[in-house]
């Protein structure tokens, strides 16, 4: 990704001085500060005396964060960073955005989040407690930052595949918004990460002594509802525009929240939706690497929960733009869950698995016991040709169900997405040893390139960072006022279009695009959810270059601005002045 220059930009005027300024994250440019501006603003003394630009600062900051040799200690560093110096963060992290993704969020951010009572050093983002229900407005009133266009939200229920987290879960919507500010150039100061406390059932958080969220067992579902209804109706009160992401809500609440809100609020949950729009769009440019369309596959999932469903129903949704009817589309997907296939005559099930079970009466032609139809016998009794994990259950793709689906299609497609990278269903590296080498692979984890044969075997993450911060970006620049399926199907096909190997015939091209592309991608995303958007009646109406360059001007990025004081600033010197005069006279 070539690296914008440093421009020049209009002076911003600010009303903090001395330490206060200093203890701003969003303001601090620490050993940057000019000489003028450490005379104007009352920092002489208060920094070393070298002045230092801001590619000196981030060799210093490189440095040290090399000197860790553990992820989760390296990303401790990088939070302290941020909450010292939000330009310089941002900017280390753009000179090293492939590397340190996996440290700022999956999978190391899944162990933060366990590690978060015991790791906490300064506050971050909106805590709002159950017994603090009445009062949430009063506590929306307390971010420092009031024009707020971005929350991520979590309740910490359902934290990766790690379960409940409680209040530790806040290190999701404080990860999530360093991607949407890293990839699609969102402001962190319009970003708030908030965290909706009403309890855990971990007992290891019950029990533990250092947890710093609200120790009680989680809230009866009436009050949880009433307590979400309230923050809502909160948030959109004081912010009527903002986007608002949900973010690891257990599978039980998930889809439901979103089915509530999605009319009332402009909002996303990025588990179900998001993860779905970018499975979709890198299965599409694995059908393109075996010149075929996603309407000729036969899917097996491994998982039927929120997420797992959330991309059968984008996939039903992109075969049907292929030609198939609704009915033709879920006959080729098979969820299979704890208690086996799904099928139209099992009990318990939730509405949106339902959707999804396979007939009864299909089902009985199979040669096997159908009160419980095994994930091996699914793969070999619906001649499936693709394999998706989100199960978060370890090593469940064994060699015997890989070489079964390999014997079915020449180039079965196998994407173990589960989170983080000690849940994936498989190694990449066992899956093209057991294929070899012909399964196109994607995860949810990062994970080395694979050597086989003397080639080295790029392995493309799902990384739902491809698609999300360009939604943002969307919502934002476009003033969209809902967000539709369309305009994530949209989302998918613009990822799919971006991949290297659907491009490329060379050796071994990549499935997706680098990370360190994923800026630029954003901004072409969002160009074209805004042109759905437009023509679903949802944005604000602009010709093309009218929305280039509303895309441009809601770019921030990372880079030092001059400083001016504040008339509010000069009032208190020249008061400090005038009560120093008095004091000498008397």
């Amino acid at each position: 990704m070539s690296k914008p220059e440093q421009t020049a930009q209009a002076a911003l005027f600010v009303s903090s001085t001395g330490s206060d300024l200093l203890a701003n994250s969003l303001l601090n440019k620490g050993t940057a500060f000019t000489a003028e501006e450490r005379e104007a603003f009352k920092l002489k003394g208060l920094l070393p005396g070298r002045i230092e630009s801001l590619q000196q600062q981030a060799a210093r900051a490189y440095h040290q964060y090399n000197s860790f040799s553990e992820a989760i200690n390296k990303h401790i560093y990088l939070r302290m960073l941020q909450d010292a110096n939000e330009t310089l963060f941002y900017y280390l992290l753009e000179q090293h955005l492939d590397e340190m993704m996996p440290v700022i969020y999956t999978p190391t951010v899944g162990e933060a989040c366990e590690q978060f009572s015991e790791i906490y050093r300064r506050p971050r983002g909106l805590f709002i407690s159950y017994p603090d229900r009445h009062r949430i407005k009063e506590l929306l009133d307390n971010v420092d930052h009031q024009d707020i266009k971005v929350i991520v939200v979590t309740d910490g229920s359902r934290i990766l595949g790690l379960g409940d987290q409680g209040a530790g879960g806040m290190g999701i919507p404080i990860g999530k918004l360093s991607l949407y500010t890293a990839c699609a150039g969102i402001d962190p100061a319009v970003t708030l990460p908030v965290m909706l406390d009403v309890g855990t059932n971990n007992p290891q958080l019950l029990d533990n002594p250092l947890y710093i969220g609200w120790q009680h067992k989680r809230i009866s579902d009436h009050d949880y509802d009433a307590f979400v209804d309230l923050f809502i109706e909160a948030a959109q009160t004081k912010w009527p525009d903002v986007l608002l992401q949900f973010e690891d809500f257990e599978q039980q609440k998930a889809l439901p929240l979103l089915q509530r809100y999605r009319q009332q609020i402009c909002c996303f949950n990025d588990d179900i939706q998001g993860t779905a729009s970018v499975t979709v769009g890198t299965l599409l440019a694995a059908c393109k690497v075996k010149g075929e369309q996603l309407r000729d596959q036969t899917l097996v999932f491994a998982g039927a929960g929120s997420a797992g469903c959330g991309i059968a129903e984008q996939i039903v949704t992109q075969m049907q733009a292929e030609g198939l009817t609704q009915a033709e589309a879920r006959s080729r997907i098979y969820m299979v869950d704890r208690q086996g296939l799904l099928s139209s005559d099992m009990q318990g099930l939730f509405d949106f698995q339902q959707q999804l079970a396979q007939s009864a009466d299909k089902l009985k032609h199979w040669p096997v016991d159908s009160t419980f139809i095994s994930l091996a016998d699914t793969i070999k009794f619906s001649a499936a040709t693709v394999l998706i994990g989100v199960s978060g259950q370890p090593g469940l793709f064994d060699e015997a169900m890989v070489k079964q689906l390999h014997s079915q299609c020449q180039r079965p497609i196998i994407f173990p997405l589960s989170n983080p990278s000690s849940r994936v269903e498989a190694v990449p590296s066992d899956l093209l040893h057991w294929t070899q080498g012909q399964a196109i692979i994607a995860t949810g984890s990062p994970f080395k390139p694979v050597k086989l044969n003397d080639q080295w075997i790029p392995i493309a993450q799902c990384n739902n960072s491809y698609i999300f911060p360009g939604i943002g970006l969307a919502v934002i620049a476009g003033n969209i006022h809902s967000i539709t399926d369309e305009m994530l199907t949209q989302a998918s096909e613009v990822l799919a279009e971006a991949s290297p190997a659907g491009q490329s015939a060379g050796e071994n091209p990549a499935l997706l695009p680098a990370l360190d592309d994923v800026f630029e991608l954003s901004q072409t995303i969002a160009f074209s959810v805004i042109k759905v958007a437009q023509s679903q009646g949802l944005a604000a109406e602009m010709d093309d270059s009218q929305i280039h360059h509303a895309i441009k001007q809601h770019l921030w990025r990372p880079r030092y601005r001059p400083y001016q004081v504040a008339k509010q600033a000069l009032d208190q010197v020249y008061a400090e002045t005038f009560d120093n005069e008095c004091k000498q006279q008397k």
